[in-house]
């Protein structure tokens, strides 16, 4: 919660000419001990914030410090509290929501103005997550080895690894670590991770570089895909890929063109349309998807039992 609470310190001080200790102290529910040790962090951080003692002082920034008191305006503000109130809808908490609600005791506008953007980053398996990003989140913290069974198309194995970053991309939940069986950084999905716990275990760190998230780089292995589909799946291209995705055929059909970085998502994409999609190339895919219908076909005929 540190970092909140300084957060916290420094929108106050930006919007308000002086406070007390023993009123951040209060807000916070901190002793005035730990309110002292905050102002230093923001001084060591380059915050010219400077205290007056006796009948009338307190703490505030200094003056002369002007620019910087406008630094944030009313609609970047609120962008950084919608981010942060997102947090909430992650880990199942009130906890940011309960940090905004001492700030907005006695504020300006910064704090209760028009709160006009929403983020929610839940999802259908939020009851799940939530354990697991809290459980991550501490041991990035206290940089303690995590264990867990990881799922993938391989096969399942038992994982220990350093985390080092959470991160949300693809509309999914990840974690960027040092895997001891791969001697290497690799990124895991929470979806596919059981048993997940804090080893006792604690690494010294090392030289961690920052995941390359593009998609060429995680998805290797480009191909440029051909396929037709009817009408009735126009809002989900416009959805997916944009209205300038697909060219109207005289049949009424969209002819969609597109490059996919991976085959199995693509395989897995297309099958959400059922017949509403025909792939023209590339045709070794298109013959694969045959054979995939055939034996789905004999699966459900019961000719076959499943793979």
């Amino acid at each position: 919660m540190r970092i909140d609470r300084l957060v916290g310190i420094l929108s106050i001080l930006l919007q308000k000419e002086k406070t007390t200790a023993p009123e951040l102290a209060e807000r916070f529910e901190v002793n005035r001990r730990t309110i002292n040790r905050d102002i230093e962090e923001l001084c060591k951080a380059g915050i010219p914030i400077v205290t007056t003692q006796g009948q009338g002082g307190g703490i505030s920034i200094m003056d002369g410090y002007k620019i910087d008191r406008t630094l944030l305006t009313n609609k970047e503000m609120q962008d950084i509290l919608a981010g942060l109130r997102s947090l909430d809808s992650v880990n199942g908490t009130r906890r940011y929501a309960q940090l905004m609600d001492k700030l907005s005791v006695g504020s300006s506008d910064f704090m209760t103005g028009n709160q006009s953007v929403l983020i929610d980053l839940s999802s259908w398996y939020q009851n799940a997550l939530s354990s697991k990003i809290e459980t991550i989140r501490d041991a990035i913290d206290s940089r303690m080895e995590l264990d867990f069974i990881y799922y993938s198309p391989r096969g399942e194995s038992r994982r220990r690894i350093e985390p080092y970053y959470l991160i949300f991309k693809w509309s999914n939940w990840y974690v960027w670590g040092w895997c001891q069986e791969r001697g290497d950084f690799r990124l895991f999905k929470l979806n596919r991770m059981e048993e997940l716990g804090v080893s006792d275990h604690i690494f010294e760190g090392r030289d961690c570089p920052l995941p390359d998230l593009r998609d060429v780089s995680v998805f290797p292995g480009g191909i440029e895909v051909k396929a037709l589909f009817g009408p009735a799946y126009k809002w989900k291209l416009v959805e997916e890929y944009g209205p300038n995705c697909y060219v109207e055929q005289e049949d009424g059909r969209l002819l969609f063109r597109s490059g996919f970085a991976n085959k199995d998502y693509l395989i897995d994409w297309l099958l959400r349309f059922r017949d509403g999609v025909e792939l023209i190339e590339p045709e070794e895919i298109r013959a694969e998807m045959r054979m995939l219908i055939e034996s789905m076909r004999t699966v459900y005929e019961g000719e076959q039992p499943l793979a």
